[in-house]
This record gives structure tokens, C-alpha cells and sequence, in this order.
């Protein structure tokens, strides 16, 4: 799976990157100005001290004989070597007069005016007298150091700008995209227990838009959902009432009727009509459960709706005796939860755990912190490859009890919409038998 990347670190790091580019680009481009103008200054000053050293070599020459060997100038008084080195050469290259730190041998130069780059120096020529020149020459070496020294003096600042620019970018980044952030987090508390419109103002006018289609948005699923909801309550009276007026005029009949084959088909169709009120109520409840109810605005204490829901099924002639509630007197669980859409879950779990629970061995309802809700019964064991199988829709297990296979589907369901989960295992904890569903709530 690809891993997603933020805009804030992407904008980051290209930014960053961009910088130092942009940086890098301007030092080179300032380097390379530099060595130009250290050119310049360099050879200006090596023509200059040419100009200035021309009167005195002249001077020496012509104190000197035409046939002796090359004159070699006093030291300065100054201590250390000399920056520059010069020599007086005549028409036929040979040296007539040399500074007092270079060896006789000629400079590595054409006889001819003007400035030429030797593998080690640049050499300034200037003419002097009867057709000799004087050859100034300046170490590359001094050039190279002053061009290190310069380029490192742009770029060192570099290694305390580059954090710094990285610390400013993510600053100035995560201050523009606030906003951003606001808006993300607002539109991902929405929810279907959640449907408010978004409240997060001073967005910028970029962002405005997408608020105000996300709004529009939200009015129309909430106008939806109220509508499924609305229908789901109004089939639920209309459907009840004839289903139960039809059940009542069939038991009646069972009653009236003496015994015998008419009477037989008369209970046949009561237990069909029974099994329709089931189904009818198992189909209203799912409908409700795809409408997103799940989540509520408000908070409620969870505690009394158990112990209510498990008193309805006590007060049945079928079920009475077969509950017990484990939970401390003072217990409490208040959460923002639908007290309706948690009522039908509890109400499909213990249906489940009472009709395919054994008879003689109770049901269990435990209630323990911080919010679960824990449903155990005695029975069968269940396979561990067939647990998977019984939140599924119309399904069943391997069981002779009655059913339409949607109980467990529509509880999963709901639990999930509450942001809850919900477990099931067999044989149950701490027995060898049973079947126990654990949900826990956020």
C-alpha cells in the first residue's frame, strides 16, 4: 500500500530544497564574480608594481656590464619571502637582472608584451630599454588561496542558514495551512450521530467554497436520513397493528375451533403469522441500522436501558427466569450513544442467547468498566470457522431454533456505527460450552 505523504511536509521539503537550490546557485554565481574581480585587482597590482620596479631595474642595468653573468638584486629589509618576483630579460631571453628570491633560469613566458599564465604564475611583461622587458610574475597559488578563502567565507553560512530556513518554512507553513487543518478535522468529526454544519470560520477564501459545498452536503444526508428514519417508525405502526390484529384473530380462532385438522392448520398459520411479526420486526430494525442511526448528541446512561430491556424479556411467559444482570448497584455507563439503536442490539444479542441457549442453564447479562457489555449462555459449541458466518445476512448456523439469521448482522452493525466493537466466541469464557458476544463501547 502506498504510503500517503502531508502537504505540510511536502511543501517543507520541496521549499527547502528550493532554497538551498536557489542559495547555492547564488554563492556559485557570486564565486565566480569574485574570482573575476581577484583577477582584476591581481593583475592590476602586478602591473602597477612592473610600472614602479621598471625605473630601478633600468637604473641597475645600465650600471652593469653588457658581458657579465646575471645580476642578482638585494633582499628586502623585510623579513619572509617575497610575494613577488621579477626578472630583466633581453631580446635573446637571456636574464640580466633577478630578484633575490628566484633562481636565474627564465620565467616559463614569451618575449613579448602582456600578461600569460604559466602552470605556477601569471607573468605581466613590459618593454624597458634597448629592446629588453621586465617579467613580473605572481604565484597562481596566492590567487587559488584567496579564491578558497572567499568561497568558503560564502558558503560556510550556509550550514547555519539551512536549518534555520527549514525551521522558518515549517513555522510560516503550518501557520498558513491552520486553517486547513481545521477544516480537515471539523469535516472528519462528521459523522451519522453527527451531522451539524461546520463551524470553523476565518477560512481563507479558498477554502470557503469547499465548506459551504460540504454543508450543502451534510443538509441533504441529514434530510435523507431523517426521511429512512421517519419511514422506519411509520412502517413500524403500520405494519404492527395488522400483523397483531391478524395474530389475535387467529389464536381466537384456534381457541373456538374443536380439535381436528381445521384446528391443527389454524395453529400452523398463527405460527406463521408469529414468525412474519418476527421477520417484519428483524427487517425494521435493519432498516433503521442502514438509516446510520448509532451515535447520539447527548449523553445517556446505558445501566437503566439494560436492566429495562432484560425486564421485557423476564415479564414473557417463554423467557421468564432465564436472565440474570451482573453489575455492581452503583454502576453506571453514560455515553453519547442512541438509547434506541443500543436498546436493538441488546434486544437481538439475549433473543439470540436465549433461543439457541439451553433451557435449564441461565443467561447472563455482565456489565463492567470502562463501558462492555458481556452476554453469555449455555449450549452447543459453535465452530471457531463458522463465528465469522453469523454476522451475516439470512445466514444461520447448524440450529433447529427458530430465526431469520439477521439478529446478530443487525448488531454488529449498530455497534460499529457507534464507534464500538463487538466479539463473539464459543465455548464461552471459563466454560466448556456456551456461546458468549462481548461489546464494547467507546
Amino acid at each position: 500500500m502506498t504510503r500517503s505523504i502531508s502537504i505540510t511536509r511536502r511543501l517543507i521539503i520541496w521549499l527547502t530544497v528550493a532554497t538551498v537550490l536557489f542559495w547555492i546557485a547564488a554563492v556559485a554565481v557570486s564565486a565566480f564574480v569574485i574570482r573575476e574581480e581577484l583577477d582584476e585587482v591581481f593583475d592590476s597590482a602586478l602591473q602597477e608594481t612592473a610600472d614602479r620596479l621598471l625605473p630601478l631595474v633600468v637604473e641597475g642595468q645600465l650600471s652593469q656590464d653588457s658581458g657579465s653573468s646575471p645580476r642578482r638584486m638585494r633582499a628586502s629589509t623585510v623579513a619572509g619571502e617575497s610575494y613577488l618576483t621579477y626578472q630583466l630579460r633581453d631580446r635573446d631571453g637571456r636574464v640580466l637582472i633577478y630578484s633575490h628570491d628566484v633562481q636565474p633560469q627564465p620565467f616559463d613566458a614569451p618575449l613579448q608584451k602582456g600578461f600569460f599564465d604559466s602552470p605556477t604564475h601569471r607573468i605581466y611583461s613590459t618593454d624597458a630599454v634597448s629592446g629588453s622587458l621586465l617579467q613580473v610574475a605572481d604565484p597562481l597559488d596566492y590567487r587559488q588561496e584567496a579564491m578558497a578563502e572567499s568561497a568558503t567565507a560564502l558558503f560556510l553560512p550556509l550550514l547555519l542558514l539551512v536549518p534555520l530556513s527549514i525551521g522558518g518554512i515549517w513555522w510560516i507553513v503550518r501557520r498558513m495551512l491552520a486553517p486547513l487543518d481545521d477544516l480537515r478535522a471539523e469535516i472528519g468529526a462528521r459523522d451519522c450521530g453527527n451531522l451539524a454544519p461546520i463551524s470553523t470560520v476565518g477560512l481563507p477564501i479558498e477554502l470557503q467554497s469547499i465548506r459551504t459545498s460540504v454543508d450543502r452536503l451534510l443538509d441533504r444526508l441529514r434530510t435523507a436520513l431523517e426521511s429512512e428514519r421517519e419511514f422506519a417508525a411509520n412502517s413500524a405502526h403500520e405494519l404492527r397493528t395488522p400483523i397483531a390484529g391478524a395474530l389475535a384473530q387467529t389464536q381466537r380462532l384456534v381457541r373456538e375451533l374443536p380439535n381436528g385438522a381445521s384446528r391443527k392448520r389454524a395453529r400452523e398459520i398463527e405460527g406463521s403469522l408469529t414468525n412474519l411479526s418476527r421477520l417484519t420486526e428483524k427487517l425494521l430494525q435493519m432498516a433503521r441500522a442502514d438509516a446510520g442511526i448509532g451515535l447520539s448528541d447527548t449523553e445517556t446512561d446505558l445501566v437503566p436501558v439494560v436492566r429495562l430491556v432484560a425486564d421485557e424479556f423476564q415479564r414473557t411467559r417463554e423467557y421468564s427466569g432465564r436472565l440474570t444482570v451482573d453489575a455492581p448497584p452503583t454502576f453506571s455507563m453514560v455515553r453519547r450513544i442512541d438509547v434506541d439503536a443500543f436498546g436493538i442490539v441488546l434486544r437481538n444479542l439475549i433473543e439470540n442467547a436465549l433461543i439457541h441457549g439451553s433451557d435449564d442453564r441461565p443467561v447472563t447479562i455482565a456489565l463492567s468498566d470502562p463501558c462492555t457489555v458481556t452476554i453469555t449462555n449455555a449450549g452447543p459449541v459453535v465452530a471457531a470457522a463458522n463465528l465469522d458466518d453469523l454476522t451475516t445476512r439470512c445466514k444461520r448456523g447448524r440450529t433447529e431454533a427458530s430465526g431469520s439469521g439477521l439478529g446478530l448482522s443487525i448488531a454488529t452493525s449498530l455497534v460499529e456505527r457507534m464507534g464500538g466493537t463487538i466479539q463473539f466466541k464459543s465455548p464461552a469464557t471459563r466454560q466448556s460450552d456456551g456461546f458468549e458476544a462481548v461489546m464494547n463501547l467507546p
